[in-house]
C-alpha cells in the first residue's frame, strides 16, 4: 500500500476525525469536513482502519470555517473549530443521534443542540513543563495533538480570560519550580470568591519552594493554592479566603480538587432541562450529586437528598444547607452508587429523581430505578454512549423517554453533554 494516497471525507467520527474510505476499512483524518478530497500519508492503525495526516488539500467540502485560534491543528484541545455554525451543531447532534442508534433508539426525541458562548471555560488542567536545555523558556498549555510535546499557550479561545491570565504567570513559576526536563500540572477552577488552584509536582517542595509558592498566591489574588505529588492528597499552601460557589442562591464551599461543570452558561441551561424533566416534584433524590448543583438548584421546590460517593462533597452539601436554613429540606448520604445503587424500597418516597453519574454512566442505578417506578426522571450525562445503554435500561423497565436535551457544554471538543427526560405510566 503507497505511503500516500487520495481520499474523500464521508462524515465526521466520534472523535471528531473526519472519516473517509480506502476498501480496507475506515480512515480517520483530522481537521477535515464531508467533501474534502485530500491527499494523505497513512499513519498508525486505528481500531479496524487507520489514522492519515493530510499533506495536501485537493479540494474543500462545504462547512469550512477559519479556526478561531493561532494554535488550532497542533493543539490537542480542539478537535472542532474548523467546522462552520451549521455543520458544527448538525456534527455534535449527530454524535448523541448516533450513539441513541447503537442502542436501539434512534427514534428518540432529540432537540436542537443548545450552543453555548467560547471563551467561558471557568476548569483547566495545564501542563508545565521545563525543557532540558536549561537556557530554553519553561512552557504552559495542552499536548499537542497525538504527542506528549506541550502547545506552549499564547492564546486560548476556550478559556475564561481569568485562567487564560495566569498562563505567563505559571511559565514564570515553572521556570523557577522545576529542574530541566521535569514536569507538572496546574488544575484551575474559577470559583465565585475566586481562583483555586492545585499543583501536581514531580516531588515536595522545600521551604524555599513553599515560600515561592505562598508569594504566588498573593500576587496572583488566589483564593487558594495547593500541592501534591504522584496523585496524594492535597496539601494546602495559602488559603486566603474560602473558596465558594453559589448554587441556587446558596454558597458551598469547595472541597480541595473538587468538581465544577466546565462553564457557568452550561451549568445554567443544565439546570433548566432539569427542571423542566422534573416537572412539580416534590421529593426528589439527587444521585451522584457531586457538590449539590442540581440539590440547591431544586431546594425551593422540593425535599432533597443528595447521593455523592465523595465524602468532602457530601460534607459541603451538609455544611452549605446548615448555614442557609436548610437542613430540614436537603439531606446528604455519602455512597458508591456504582458498587451499591439506591434500590426500589429507599425510592418509593421520590416523585422524580436526577442522576449526573460519571463518563462510565450508571449502569447499576439505571437497573435498580427500572425497577423503582418513580415518576419522572432526568438523566444527566456526558458521554452519550454510556448514556444511550442505561437509557435502553429503563426503557426496557417501562419508562418512556421524552426529551434528549444536548448542550455544547464542551465548545469545539467532540465531548457532548445531555439532558433526558423519562416519565414512568406507573409512577407514584
Amino acid at each position: 500500500m503507497s505511503d500516500l494516497v487520495e481520499l474523500t471525507i464521508e462524515t465526521i467520527g466520534a472523535r471528531g476525525d473526519g472519516v473517509a474510505r480506502d476498501g480496507n476499512g475506515p480512515v480517520y483524518i483530522p481537521f477535515t469536513v464531508p467533501g474534502d478530497r485530500v491527499r494523505a500519508r497513512y499513519d498508525d492503525a486505528r481500531g479496524e482502519g487507520r489514522a492519515a495526516t493530510v499533506v495536501e488539500l485537493l479540494a474543500a467540502g462545504p462547512g469550512r470555517a477559519m479556526p478561531s485560534c493561532r494554535h488550532f491543528g497542533t493543539c490537542g484541545g480542539c478537535a472542532l473549530q474548523h467546522l462552520d455554525a451549521a455543520l458544527y451543531a448538525e456534527t455534535k447532534s449527530e454524535f448523541v443521534r448516533a450513539a441513541l442508534a447503537h442502542h436501539g433508539l434512534a427514534d428518540a426525541p432529540l432537540l436542537p443542540l443548545r450552543l453555548l458562548p467560547p471563551g467561558t471555560r471557568r476548569r483547566v488542567r495545564l501542563s508545565l513543563a521545563r525543557p532540558r536545555r536549561r537556557d530554553a523558556a519553561a512552557l504552559v498549555g495542552f499536548s499537542q495533538r497525538a504527542s506528549h510535546d506541550l502547545v506552549d499557550l499564547a492564546a486560548c479561545a476556550v478559556l475564561a480570560p481569568p485562567l487564560f491570565a495566569l498562563v505567563a504567570p505559571l511559565r514564570r513559576l515553572a521556570g523557577e519550580l522545576l529542574a530541566p526536563g521535569e514536569t507538572a500540572h496546574a488544575m484551575l477552577q474559577r470559583a465565585d470568591s475566586g481562583i483555586d488552584a492545585l499543583l501536581d509536582l514531580p516531588r515536595p517542595p522545600d521551604l524555599t519552594v513553599l515560600e515561592t509558592l505562598a508569594a504566588f498566591a498573593e500576587t496572583q489574588d488566589l483564593a487558594r493554592l495547593l500541592w501534591r505529588v504522584a496523585g496524594g492528597e492535597p496539601t494546602l499552601v495559602a488559603q486566603r479566603r474560602p473558596v465558594r460557589v453559589v448554587i441556587g442562591g446558596t454558597a458551598v464551599d469547595l472541597p480541595p480538587d473538587s468538581f465544577l461543570q466546565a462553564t457557568p452558561e452550561a451549568e445554567a441551561a443544565l439546570t433548566a432541562s432539569v427542571r423542566d424533566a422534573v416537572g412539580p416534584a416534590t421529593r426528589i433524590a439527587d444521585l451522584f450529586a457531586g457538590i449539590g448543583t442540581f440539590t440547591f438548584a431544586l431546594a425551593a421546590q422540593a425535599s432533597i437528598h443528595a447521593v455523592e460517593g465523595w465524602a468532602p462533597a457530601i460534607a459541603a452539601i451538609t455544611q452549605a444547607a446548615r448555614r442557609a436554613g436548610l437542613a430540614a429540606r436537603v439531606t446528604a448520604e455519602a455512597r458508591d452508587l456504582q458498587r451499591r445503587p439506591l434500590e426500589p424500597d429507599e425510592l418509593a418516597a421520590c416523585d422524580a429523581i436526577v442522576f449526573d453519574p460519571p463518563r462510565i454512566g450508571a449502569k447499576a442505578q439505571a437497573a435498580a430505578l427500572a425497577r423503582a417506578r418513580v415518576k419522572r426522571l432526568a438523566a444527566v450525562s456526558c458521554n452519550p454512549a454510556s448514556f444511550a445503554r442505561d437509557a435502553r435500561i429503563l426503557i426496557a423497565g417501562g419508562y418512556r423517554l421524552t426529551a434528549v436535551q444536548p448542550i455544547d457544554q464542551f465548545v469545539w471538543s467532540p465531548h457532548v453533554e445531555l439532558v433526558a427526560a423519562f416519565v414512568h405510566p406507573d409512577g407514584a
